[in-house]
This record gives C-alpha cells, sequence and structure tokens, in this order.
C-alpha cells in the first residue's frame, strides 16, 4: 500500500459548488476511483486560504496505468469537466500535475 497527498487551490467563488458536487459524487465516479485500487480517498479544505488536501491510499501493483485508466473514462472525465473550473493549481507543481503531489515525511500507524 502506497499513501498519496496532493494540494490544489479551490477558487473562491467556487467554494460551496465544490462542497456541493462533493457532497454527491457520482456513483460511477466513486466504482471508478475503487477499481483503480484507491482506499481511504478524502479531501480536507482549509479556508481562509481556499487549499484542498487530498489523501488517499493505493493498493494496486501500477499506479501510472491505474490513473490512465481512470483518466480514460468517460464519466470521470465529465466529472473532472465539472470540478477542474472550480481549482486553481499550484505555480510550482510539476510538469504533466493538476494537483500537486506531495512528499511523505511522517506517518505514524
Amino acid at each position: 500500500m502506497q499513501r498519496m497527498g496532493m494540494v490544489i487551490g479551490l477558487n473562491a467563488d467556487k467554494v460551496a459548488e465544490y462542497r456541493e458536487l462533493h457532497a454527491n459524487v457520482w456513483p460511477g465516479v466513486l466504482k471508478m476511483i475503487t477499481a483503480c485500487n484507491i482506499r481511504n480517498y478524502s479531501i480536507f479544505l482549509k479556508e481562509p486560504e481556499n487549499l484542498l488536501f487530498g489523501y488517499w491510499e493505493y493498493h494496486g501493483e501500477d499506479f501510472e496505468a491505474d490513473a490512465a485508466r481512470m483518466a480514460a473514462d468517460p464519466e470521470t472525465q465529465r466529472w473532472w469537466d465539472v470540478c477542474m473550473p472550480c481549482q486553481a493549481p499550484l505555480d510550482t507543481r510539476k510538469d504533466g500535475e493538476w494537483w500537486a503531489m506531495m512528499e511523505d515525511v511522517f506517518h505514524l500507524d
């Protein structure tokens, strides 16, 4: 299992919309997340800075392949089309990232 954390900004005028979207995530999106070996997925919001912190545990063998599978899913693409306008990616993210991946520097079970 691999723990993964990521961060992105949230546009101030989209906070309510983003909260509502994630209170009612589409069932097909949830099914695809599970099918791609992601478990214990949470998104946290820090206001007033409007930063989103995402955390999940990856239980598969090939994250790149599972990420590509998710990205190819039509319902997931439609979900992203709705969510992405709410988000404000960090200027410091790596090439190819939307959410900026974070380094795991401490963990206690």
